[in-house]
């Protein structure tokens, strides 16, 4: 089965009643696990960016608490974990200052772990990609915002 275009989903969704389009979403959020946490985001957490971000800064820093430094092997598959959770709330929400944040609020989290981060080049590696996305997520944002990102990069 060949997926409709978005054009198509948009005319299709067009046309169907206010009841439908309740059901609809309904089935795409019990269908997967991300598409319902996109709803949650949406109708819920979309309003206050602010404290949506504050959320994700919590869950980010109780995640680094739980990370394994006995060894760079197991401290790294924790931190990708972070970091591919980190990624998809960014992708929920697809503002600029809001992934600068959260990346940022990554690497100085990363950076706690300073033994093991010294210990390890791919550590280091994923450190210094993460600052880079910021970097650049920095320079689409106000120069007013890209002062202050910088300076707390500093």
């Amino acid at each position: 089965m060949k997926a409709a275009t978005i054009t198509q989903i948009k005319n299709e969704l067009k046309g169907r009643s206010k009841e439908d389009l309740v059901e609809l979403s309904l089935k795409l959020a019990k269908f997967k696990k991300e598409s319902k946490e996109f709803l949650t985001y949406l109708l819920f957490e979309a309003d206050n960016e602010a404290d949506y971000v504050h959320e994700v800064k919590l869950e980010m820093s109780d995640l680094f608490k739980t990370v394994n430094t006995s060894s760079a092997y197991l401290a790294k598959k924790t931190i990708r974990k972070i970091l591919r959770l980190t990624k998809k709330y960014i992708r929920f929400s697809k503002n600029k200052a809001s992934e600068a944040d959260l990346l940022i609020h990554f690497c100085t989290e990363l950076i706690k772990l300073k033994p093991i981060v010294s210990k390890s080049v791919q550590l280091q590696n994923i450190y210094l990609k993460q600052m880079e996305l910021a970097k650049k997520a920095i320079d689409q944002l106000h120069p007013d915002l890209q002062f202050d990102y910088l300076s707390l990069i500093e």
